[in-house]
């Protein structure tokens, strides 16, 4: 479950970015994360462990120190162990923002999940520190996680299968690589399966910046794909076989791009500084 802020605390910014963020050209995703975190005063822990790749981490420790931070530290753990080591766990309580990096958010959940650091990540969330993650880190970063699935437009009861995420909120579930990868059949067969989320469906090098108030503003040259089944109306999911498609009726869709807006508590999404007053 979310960790709840305590004393007068607020949350932290939850931070789902979609994948393959820019870099190099207009790297205004990750500065702006480094921004939230502390700006000169960041001090950043990188968790490369949904990637098999060694440079993973390092990568993102160069990128951010070029940006800023005068602190950043990489803390890859390869068995839940590793999890338990005092150590890690002070390096993370000193921690003003936290990075998940991409790879199989399988091996996120598998060996972070009911562990000490899931637990300290969620606690100093709640105390405020700024928690993103990209790709599979996004998708690992609410309660309800998609765990894998296929393409396609039209969803289907085998179209995704859900794990326990990070849980830092549930108030939602994320998808990445969506456009990209055409997920919008399985982002809303999960919301079939579990039509309390919203669904978060975001392109690359596009980000969901989630403010301690609920509030959700996209950034970066992509669009966020928002559906909502709060007002569905019918669902076939409970009676479709496998490979069935799914109807399901009453589904709102919004899509946003840089600028736009989406309350999560009102569920009422907004131009933002989209909109231009007429003079």
């Amino acid at each position: 479950m979310p960790s709840k802020p305590v004393n007068g605390e607020q949350r932290g910014w939850i931070i789902p970015i979609g994948g393959a963020e820019d870099k190099e050209t207009n790297p205004r995703i990750l500065a702006r994360f480094v921004e939230l975190s502390g700006g000169a005063d960041a001090d950043i822990v990188v968790i490369p462990t949904a990637s098999r790749l060694k440079e993973s981490g390092p990568r993102y420790e160069e990128l951010f120190r070029g940006m800023g931070a005068p602190r950043v530290d990489v803390l890859d753990f390869d068995t839940r162990r590793d999890c338990q080591e005092e150590g890690r766990l002070a390096r993370l309580a000193e921690a003003s923002g936290i990075f998940f990096t991409g790879g199989n958010q399988l091996r996120l959940s598998t060996i972070l999940g009911g562990t000490q650091v899931a637990r300290c990540i969620r606690s100093r969330n709640a105390q405020g520190v700024t928690v993103a993650g990209t790709s599979a880190g996004a998708g690992f970063l609410s309660e309800h996680m998609i765990a894998f699935g296929t393409e396609g437009s039209s969803p289907r009861a085998s179209s995704v299968r859900l794990a326990p995420g990070l849980g830092l909120t549930n108030r939602f579930v994320i998808d990445q690589h969506f456009r990209q990868r055409d997920r919008l059949g399985r982002l809303t067969a999960a919301l079939g399966y579990n039509p309390f989320a919203i669904g978060i469906g975001l392109d690359e090098d596009t980000a969901a910046f989630i403010s301690p108030d609920d509030t959700l503003e996209v950034e970066g040259s992509g669009a966020v794909t928002v559906v909502d089944a709060h007002d569905l109306q019918f669902s076939s999911m409970a009676q479709a076989g496998e490979d069935d498609p799914v109807c399901l009726l009453g589904l709102g869709v919004h899509i946003l791009i840089a600028g736009a807006t989406f309350n999560l508590h009102t569920r009422r999404a907004s131009a933002g500084r989209l909109a231009t007053r007429k003079t």
